[in-house]
C-alpha cells in the first residue's frame, strides 16, 4: 500500500519494507512458483503506484486481477490479516481503483491495435518463426513498400504485399537482391496458421496511442490499464511479440526525463519467461538494450515468472527490485536453479536463504529492494500485504459498464479502415490485367479502357459517313430528277417538232396537198420524233 509517500510492501513482525518510488525505474522482478502468491504481490504494487499518481499497464493473465475497479471485501481472513499486520495504523481501507480493460480479441475490453508497418519486421520474424534468410526477404518486403509508399496497415496489406512481390519477383530482385518464391511462400504459410489463432486482430486502425494509457484521473490517481490475456496467453509467440513491443514503444516515443521523484509509468510483463524462450539473439540484443536505455524515460519495468533463471543474466542483474516467492528443488537442474537464485541475493548472515527459500508459504517472500543510493539492501524474510480492492474477477455487466465508462471508449471501439496497401495494389494489379496487345510483334499496349473509347470514336464516324452517304444520294436522286424532266420537255418540243417536219415532208411527197392527210402525219409525226429523240438521248 502507498504509505507515507513510499510503497509498504511486505512486513515481518514490527519490521517494514518499502519500495521507493525514485528506485521504480531501475525495474524489478517477482518470481515464485505456481500458488505462491505472484498474483497478490503484481496487484499490491500495481495498488500502491496508481495511489501515487503513476499509471501502470499490466497483463492478466488468469482473469483474476479485474476486480481492481471493485472496493476489496470485507471478510473474515481479511480481517485476520489487517490485525495481523496493523494494518489500521496505516490507514489501511477498502478501495476500487480507476482501470481500463484491453482485449486483442475484443470481447473483455476495448480493442488494442498496432499496424504491421509500426510493428516491424523484426518482430514479425519472431512471431512467424522465420529463419534468417526468411527474415531478410521479409525486410525486402517492408523497403519495398515503403520505396514505393505503400501503407502496410494490417494482415490483408502484407499478403497483398506479398502477392505484389510475388509477381513481379524478377523486377524487385534485380533491384533488392534476390527473393526467392520459396521464402515468400513460407511468410505466408506461417502468417495463415497465426491467423487461427486471431493475429489479425492485434492489426490495424485506430493504433492505441501510449498517451492515452499514460494518464491519470480526476483524483490525480494513476489509472491501472488491464489486458485481458487468457486466450492471448495461449498464443505464446503472440502475447510475448506484443508486450515487447510495448515495451519498444515506450522506449522510442518517451522522451528523456532523467532522474524522477517517482516514475511515469510502470510495465509489469506477466510469464515473462515466454518472451526468452527461442528468442533470436537480434531481439534478445533489443530487449537488453531497451532494459538499460528506457529507465531514463521514467519507466519501470517488473518481470514476473516462476523461475527467475528463465531469464537472460544481462537482464536479470538490472532487476533492482526483488520479491521472490517459494521456489522448491526436485530436478539436478532445479537444484542448480536453485543456488543460482540465492547467489543473486545480497547475503543476510542471519538468514538461511536456500533453506528458507524451499518452505516459503503463500503469501511469504524474500525481498530485497533497492536504498537511496540504489544499492540493494540485504534479502529478507517478509510477508506480503493484501491488497485493497476486490481480489478476483469479475462479471461482464461490470466489465462493459468499466469499458464503456472510459474517456477513450468512442476512439477505439470502432475499427478504421482508410485505403492502404492492400486497396492501391489491388487497383494497380487490375490496371496491369486489363492491358493489351494492339500488335502481336509490337511492345507497345493499350487498355481495355482506351480500346473501348476508340470503338465508341469509330462508331459515331461510321454514323456521320452514313448520314453523309445518305444525304448525297439524296442530292443526286434530286439532280437526275431534274435533269430528266429537263430531257422530257426537251424531247416533247424538239422531238415534236423534228417529227412533224419530217412526216409534213413525206405526207408532201405522197398525198400532195391533202389537209387531212397533213393532220394526220403531223399527230403521226411528234409522237414518233419524241420516241426517237428519247431512245437516242437514254442511249
Amino acid at each position: 500500500m502507498f504509505y507515507n509517500n513510499k510503497v509498504l510492501m511486505a512486513k515481518n513482525g514490527d519490521k517494514e519494507f518499502y519500495m521507493l518510488l525514485n528506485m521504480v525505474n531501475k525495474h524489478g522482478l517477482i518470481a515464485g512458483g505456481t500458488g505462491s502468491g505472484k498474483t497478490i504481490t503484481l496487484k499490491v504494487m500495481a495498488e500502491s503506484f496508481a495511489d501515487a499518481g503513476v499509471p501502470v499497464f499490466l497483463a492478466d493473465v488468469k482473469g483474476d486481477l479485474a476486480g481492481m475497479c471493485i472496493e476489496g471485501l470485507d471478510s473474515e481472513d481479511m480481517k485476520k490479516r489487517i490485525e495481523k499486520f496493523k494494518l489500521n495504523e496505516y490507514g489501511f481501507e477498502y478501495k476500487k481503483f480507476t482501470t481500463q480493460f484491453f482485449e486483442i480479441n475484443r470481447k473483455y475490453g476495448l480493442p488494442v491495435r498496432t499496424t504491421i508497418s509500426n510493428f516491424g519486421p523484426t518482430l514479425l520474424s519472431h512471431i512467424f518463426e522465420l529463419n534468417q534468410t526468411q527474415s531478410d526477404v521479409l525486410n525486402v518486403i517492408f523497403k519495398i513498400a515503403d520505396d514505393e509508399r505503400l501503407l502496410l496497415l494490417d494482415l490483408k496489406d502484407l499478403k497483398k504485399m506479398i502477392e505484389y512481390v510475388s509477381e513481379h519477383l524478377k523486377d524487385f530482385s534485380s533491384v533488392y537482391g534476390n527473393i526467392t518464391k520459396p521464402s515468400l511462400q513460407s511468410i505466408l504459410r506461417s502468417m495463415i496458421s497465426l491467423e487461427q489463432e486471431g493475429i489479425d486482430l492485434l492489426f490495424g486502425e485506430p493504433e492505441i496511442e501510449l498517451y492515452d494509457l499514460i494518464k491519470t484521473d480526476s483524483n490525480g490517481k494513476g489509472i491501472i490499464n488491464i489486458l485481458h490475456s487468457q486466450s492471448l496467453i495461449l498464443s505464446p509467440r503472440v502475447y510475448s511479440a506484443f508486450m515487447l513491443w510495448f515495451i519498444s514503444e515506450l522506449y522510442e516515443k518517451l522522451p528523456e526525463v532523467g532522474d524522477l521523484d517517482k516514475p511515469k509509468f510502470v510495465f509489469f510483463f506477466d510469464e515473462a519467461h515466454i518472451l526468452f524462450k527461442d528468442c533470436s539473439k537480434v531481439l534478445l540484443k533489443k530487449i537488453d538494450q531497451i532494459t538499460k536505455l528506457i529507465r531514463s524515460k521514467g519507466v519501470g519495468l517488473f518481470f514476473i515468472t516462476q523461475d527467475p533463471t528463465d531469464i537472460p543474466d544481462t537482464i536479470l542483474q538490472q532487476l533492482g527490485n526483488k520479491v521472490q516467492h517459494v521456489h522448491r528443488s526436485y530436478t539436478a537442474k532445479d537444484k542448480r536453479n536453485h543456488k543460482a537464485i540465492c547467489d543473486s541475493f545480497r547475503d543476510n548472515k542471519d538468514l538461511n536463504i536456500s533453506e528458507v527459500l524451499e518452505t516459503l508459504g503463500t503469501g511469504e517472500a524474500l525481498v530485497s529492494f533497492l536504498d537511496e543510493k540504489g544499492a540493494p539492501n540485504i534479502v529478507e524474510f517478509a510477508k506480503v500485504l493484501p491488497p485493497q480492492s476486490k481480489m478476483g474477477t469479475i462479471d461482464d455487466e461490470k466489465r462493459n459498464q468499466e469499458m464503456k465508462s472510459s474517456m477513450i471508449y468512442s476512439k477505439y471501439i470502432e475499427d478504421l479502415d482508410r485505403e492502404s496497401a492492400y486497396e492501391v495494389l489491388n487497383k494497380k494489379i487490375e490496371e496491369l490485367n486489363n492491358t493489351i496487345d494492339i500488335n502481336d510483334e509490337s511492345d507497345e499496349k493499350i487498355s481495355k479502357s482506351e480500346l473501348k473509347e476508340l470503338e465508341k470514336q469509330k462508331k459515331e464516324l461510321q454514323k456521320e459517313y452514313e448520314k453523309e452517304l445518305k444525304e448525297q444520294m439524296k442530292r443526286e436522286a434530286a439532280e437526275r430528277k431534274k435533269v430528266n424532266s429537263a430531257i422530257k420537255s426537251v424531247v416533247k418540243t424538239t422531238g415534236g417538232t423534228i417529227g412533224r417536219e419530217i412526216t409534213k415532208s413525206l405526207t408532201e411527197a405522197i398525198f400532195g396537198s391533202n389537209k387531212a392527210a397533213k393532220r394526220v402525219a403531223s399527230n403521226i409525226g411528234s409522237s414518233l420524233g419524241r420516241n426517237i429523240l428519247g431512245t437516242l438521248l437514254k442511249g
